[in-house]
């Protein structure tokens, strides 16, 4: 029963908790009556109280006479009703949890229901375990004594901690780790591709930390030269270099007990890897040009994008080291690997956005769906370059492909292409995407090669100009292989 799971999941953190839990009021709002009773149906075998209805203006009457601990909404294509009532409810009850509905082809409704406050959505067709889940997420929100208020915020990393964002199996899972490293003042090791959040992390674990009252200094070991980092985290008396006009602390005695992250780990040299290995293992450093020592009470947290393992092997990174920063280590997803965060992500790039322009800016269906579908190297710095550049260039309040970087323009009129192969019809309101002549030339040698099998003597010969003006162009477009050319 749903109570009893509560309740089990507060007792972990709060034994002293001894009052079950109450009874949830869960409002279904869905026009499918099929799909309104199998979710009433399987919302009454976990223990909510349950109500359901297919009208909008029903739904309303019902919310008058009892608020909601959890409404769940379905948001048709085409209309705007499932919206307003989205706003209406956390308007009139800020503390109701909304879950929207959604066709998998309406992916950015679900966009403009978080902006309107829902706090999670469902693509149909779901399964039951999908709606069990995001009805138990938001069923922690609505725990509300003293202990489980606490708790709930303790319970809030499995939707998000601190300006962290995402609802996958893999964010869920880092959440579960981070709850328990931020309480520890452990050092930390943050792995992960560029642009995935490092440092995010990093602050993430300072603010729910202990210590969090306490400095967090970031230094990135991959932008400074050697001695100016040395300078940065063990500090120097005044006289010891030119330029050192007074003495200065570093940033290990400056933590004062707070954090210090260290951005790029692997970029430290050795003689510097061995400095700071000593520095953590004695808990003192000896600031540059100085012949005393300075204890240090600091907690690291250290990241990079490369495989330190690997480094181990060649040389290049301490073995020693590594263990000492090792104690836990956090291995961050790529942004592929959690495709169905790229919603909640771009929603949340676009409200800041919208905030700071004074235009509310939406994502057209055929651009988020061409978003959804790319790799994404850079991650969500990558994305959320690519919103804000969206927001720049368009014309409009409603952001549509040719408004994307310009890979993502090629990869969505691909899918164009294919679409209408197979005698699908263009997106509905789908603008043209206007391509610059450098960008019309290097898609027609790209396909006069691919459709030549890699034969660029043919290929220059069919575009009508000479091979060494073809190789030419293949260097200014940056183009390797251009088979494998994305």
């Amino acid at each position: 029963m749903l109570e009893t799971a509560l309740h089990s999941r507060a007792m972990d953190f709060f034994p002293q908790l001894a009052e079950p839990p109450v009874r949830l009021h869960l409002l279904v709002v869905d026009t499918d009556t099929a799909i309104r009773s199998a979710c009433a149906e399987i919302a009454t075998s976990l223990g909510y109280a349950v109500e359901s209805t297919g009208d909008l203006v029903h739904a309303r009457s019902l919310l008058r006479g009892r608020a909601a601990d959890i409404l769940l909404v379905n948001l048709p294509p085409g209309g705007n009703q499932g919206l307003e009532l989205v706003a209406e409810v956390k308007l009139l009850y800020p503390q109701t949890s909304v879950i929207a509905m959604t066709a998998s082809n309406s992916v950015n409704a679900a966009v403009e229901a978080m902006r309107c406050g829902a706090s999670d959505y469902l693509t149909k067709p779901f399964a039951m375990d999908e709606l069990s889940t995001v009805l138990d997420r938001a069923s922690v929100n609505q725990l509300t004594d003293t202990a489980t208020r606490q708790l709930r915020e303790r319970l809030r990393l499995s939707q998000g901690l601190g300006a962290m964002i995402g609802r996958s199996g893999e964010m869920e899972k880092l959440y579960r780790i981070l709850s328990k490293v931020a309480q520890s003042t452990h050092p930390v090791l943050v792995l992960g591709e560029s642009g995935t959040g490092k440092e995010l992390v990093a602050r993430t674990i300072h603010a729910y930390g202990p210590n969090s009252q306490k400095p967090f200094l970031p230094v990135d070991c991959g932008s400074l030269v050697p001695t100016l980092i040395e300078s940065e985290l063990f500090g120097y008396v005044k006289g010891a270099f030119t330029g050192a006009n007074r003495s200065k602390d570093g940033l290990l005695v400056a933590a004062e007990g707070g954090t210090v992250f260290l951005d790029e780990i692997g970029e430290l040299t050795l003689d510097l890897q061995a400095k700071l290995l000593r520095a953590l293992q004695e808990k003192e450093v000896r600031p540059v040009g100085a012949t005393h020592r300075v204890p240090i009470k600091a907690r690291i947290v250290a990241a990079t994008n490369r495989d330190l393992a690997v480094m181990v092997e060649k040389g290049t990174f301490r073995k020693d080291l590594f263990y000492r920063l090792n104690v836990v280590n956090l291995r961050l997803p790529p942004l592929r690997d959690r495709r169905e965060d790229i919603p909640l992500l771009a929603a949340h790039f676009l409200d800041r956005i919208s905030r700071e322009h004074g235009t509310k800016f939406t994502l057209s269906d055929e651009a988020l769906r061409t978003m959804m579908r790319h790799d994404w190297p850079g991650n969500v710095r990558e994305l959320e370059n690519s919103v804000e550049r969206a927001c720049a260039l368009s014309s409009g309040p409603i952001l549509h492909l040719g408004d994307l970087p310009t890979q993502l323009q090629q990869q969505g009129l691909e899918a164009r292409r294919t679409a209408m192969a197979v005698g699908e019809p263009p997106p509905e309101g789908a603008a043209p995407v206007v391509l610059t002549l450098a960008e019309l030339e290097r898609e027609a040698i790209l396909n006069a090669i691919r459709t030549l099998n890699g034969d660029k003597l043919q290929a220059a010969k069919l575009l009508g100009i000479g091979k060494t003006t073809l190789y030419r162009k293949l260097k200014e477009y940056g183009i390797a292989d251009p088979l494998n050319d994305e």
